[in-house]
This record gives structure tokens, C-alpha cells and sequence, in this order.
């Protein structure tokens, strides 16, 4: 059976928690589970609105989707919250320029299904190695794809909160799409930048292998982000796809 656990915290420095984590291990439409992690941008209220309102429409269409491709309906979904969020932002002056990243995810057997937009990421975590499944759509990233900085100078460069693409930016959105065979022993993390900017990903193998249960590891996961200084909105899913196998 699968479990999962998710926490999110307001981080040491910001007023409001613009991040925004969905968790079902039940079925929803024609996914047998759904986990979403979203970081909304924008000033005063509209990124906790952009991420909650995009989650939500997410959800809505999942449930509503007569397709039975996980990519499809993922695609899909994330395309119509696209489309709502940008029409709220028309509508209300106080929304203009809000946008949230997304990463999302399903697990049926041992293959795992994501979708991601913006630097919200995927990995798998084990004894041996964390994997990161999405690639981030930033500036900074791209700066490492084309080879012109490496990754320790790009996790401490100034531009790094700079993403390319992003849920309620442009009237069109592109969303990647990821497909892993999961082994015994593999935890999946979901999470924002608020994590990943605050530990190195070594730093986050060893405190997930470290910890026992899902809970342990979340709540551990946040409390060494706010200790190395909790910049950002820190979110973070946790699923265990064979907590039911020894």
C-alpha cells in the first residue's frame, strides 16, 4: 500500500505561504492518486492565490477527464488552470503577473507518472543515490544545460529565483512530462525551491534515509531548511509506493 505525508512552512524571512501541496493516495477521474506541489509568484496575495486556485482547478479537471493516459490527463489539467488563472488575473488588477510553478505526480504499481512546470521538483530518493526526475525551468538552469556556469555556482547565483515558465504567465503553457520504473526501497519527494535552495541534495538523501517514518523525514526536511536560514516558503510530499512490502 502506498502512504505519503506532506507539510509545508512559512520559512524564518516571508509575511505569507504562497506554497500550496495536494495529496490523495484514494483515486481521483481516472488517476489512481494525485500529488501536487505548487509556489505561486506574485505580489501581496495573489501567489497563495495563484497556487491554491491552480491546485484546485488541477484537481477539478483530473476528476473531470474522460481520458485514461496519465500524461494526457496531466496535461490537460494543467492547460485549463493555465487558461483560469489567466482570466482571473484579467479580471482583477490586483492578480495582474501571478503565476505558480507545478509539479505533480501519480504512481500506479511501480511507474511513476510528472508533470512540471517552473523549479518546483521531483526526485526519487534511496540507500544509494536522490535522483532529480523534473529539470527545473529557470534561467539559471538553462545557464547549466548550455554549460556556462556548474551547478555550485548556480545554486548561489543572484538570478537563480528567475523561472521561464510558469502556470498563469502566458496564455499558452508547456508543461514536461516524466515516466520512472520505481524499485523496493525508493522514496519519491515532491517539493518547492524553499527546500532545494536551503540543502544540497546530498544533504536531503541523508536526512530522508536518516529519519524512519515519512513524517520523521518531512518534518525533519523543514526544520534543517529553516536552519540554514528558511529564505523561502519550504513545501515538501513525501510517498513511500511499497510501504506495505518488507
Amino acid at each position: 500500500m502506498l502512504r505519503a505525508f506532506s507539510i509545508t512552512d512559512i520559512g524564518k524571512r516571508r509575511k505569507l505561504n504562497q506554497d500550496y501541496v495536494f495529496v490523495s493516495i484514494a483515486p481521483i477521474g481516472n488517476l489512481p492518486n494525485v500529488f501536487i506541489v505548487a509556489d505561486g509568484m506574485g505580489g501581496h496575495n495573489a501567489g497563495d492565490y495563484a497556487s491554491k486556485y491552480t491546485v484546485e482547478m488541477i484537481e477539478e479537471q483530473i476528476r473531470e477527464s474522460e481520458r485514461t493516459v496519465a500524461a494526457d490527463i496531466l496535461k490537460d489539467a494543467i492547460e485549463k488552470a493555465n487558461s483560469y488563472i489567466r482570466s482571473m488575473a484579467r479580471g482583477d488588477s490586483a492578480l495582474t503577473g501571478m503565476g505558480t510553478t507545478v509539479v505533480a505526480a501519480s504512481v500506479k504499481g511501480t511507474i511513476l507518472q510528472v508533470a512540471n512546470v517552473g523549479d518546483s521538483r521531483l526526485y526519487i530518493v534511496n540507500q544509494n543515490e536522490i535522483r532529480q526526475i523534473t529539470r527545473d525551468h529557470s534561467l539559471v538552469a538553462e545557464m547549466v544545460r548550455m554549460g556556462g556556469i556548474d551547478q555550485r555556482t548556480a545554486r548561489f547565483h543572484p538570478d537563480k529565483n528567475i523561472i521561464t515558465r510558469a502556470v498563469g504567465a502566458l496564455d499558452t503553457v508547456e508543461a514536461d512530462f516524466f515516466q520512472e520504473t520505481l524499485v523496493q526501497g525508493d522514496i519519491i519527494l515532491l517539493c518547492s525551491d524553499g527546500l532545494t535552495n536551503m540543502l544540497e541534495d546530498e544533504e536531503i538523501q541523508k536526512i530522508i534515509i536518516r529519519q524512519n517514518s515519512l513524517s520523521e523525514k518531512g518534518k525533519a526536511l523543514i526544520q534543517a531548511a529553516n536552519d540554514n536560514g528558511g529564505k523561502d516558503n519550504i513545501a515538501v510530499i513525501l510517498i513511500n509506493p511499497f510501504a506495505d512490502q518488507v
